[in-house]
């Protein structure tokens, strides 16, 4: 069975972990640390960033977005439409919602790894204006949440996971809708809760 490398918190690991869900694939899941740098992590991924798939056969993946284009190769496109505009549209919502992640741990690294007196806060500022742009758009027209959903949805919720986790009351206001359609989410789809950043 494959294992995945994964951080409860991590927006990217609760990506992959829900599309695991949806698509129907059994994985061991194995919590792992990145600060501790351990020599399984090493070895998968050089850069020792999760989540890391290792596969049967010791290949390692590593990227969300590779992982999930491996979980729709191997699940006969349970993630991703077949049809090149549909595809195109949950590529561009996964980009959107990993790039909301990427400026929201930024954020939070920078308060983690700098002393409080050498934090930047136009820098932690520019994330948050890119963060809050992303959100604007998305309240304005949030996707429609068909029976079948793909892997755009599924890294917009996490993303939305993420910045509850972190910056829960921040994110929600003047955002009715946005919170509204991640509400429905969970109501639609119980089941990938369980992989949402935690």
């Amino acid at each position: 069975m494959p294992k995945l490398l994964y951080s409860s918190a991590s927006p990217y690991s609760a990506k992959v972990r829900m599309a695991a869900l949806y698509a129907g694939i059994d994985l061991e899941a194995v919590p792992t640390k990145t600060d501790d740098e351990p020599g399984t992590l090493l070895a998968a991924n050089p850069l020792g960033k999760i989540p890391v798939l290792i596969l049967d056969d010791s290949r390692a993946i590593y990227d969300s977005v590779a992982i999930v284009q491996y979980f729709n190769r191997v699940s006969k496109n349970a993630l991703l439409p077949r049809n090149p505009d549909k595809r195109l549209n949950a590529e561009v919502l996964e980009a959107l919602a990993d790039g909301i992640c990427d400026c929201a741990l930024a954020m939070i690294y920078e308060r983690r790894h700098r002393p409080v007196d050498k934090v930047h806060e136009p820098w932690l500022d520019k994330q948050w204006s890119k963060i809050v742009r992303a959100l604007d758009h998305l309240n304005t027209t949030p996707p429609k949440l068909p029976k079948k959903i793909n892997a755009g949805h599924i890294a917009l919720r996490a993303a939305l996971g993420y910045l509850s986790l972190r910056f829960a009351g921040k994110w929600e206001k003047g955002r009715g809708r946005l919170v509204r359609w991640a509400a429905r989410f969970d109501q639609k789809f119980p089941e990938l809760t369980a992989g949402l950043p935690s």
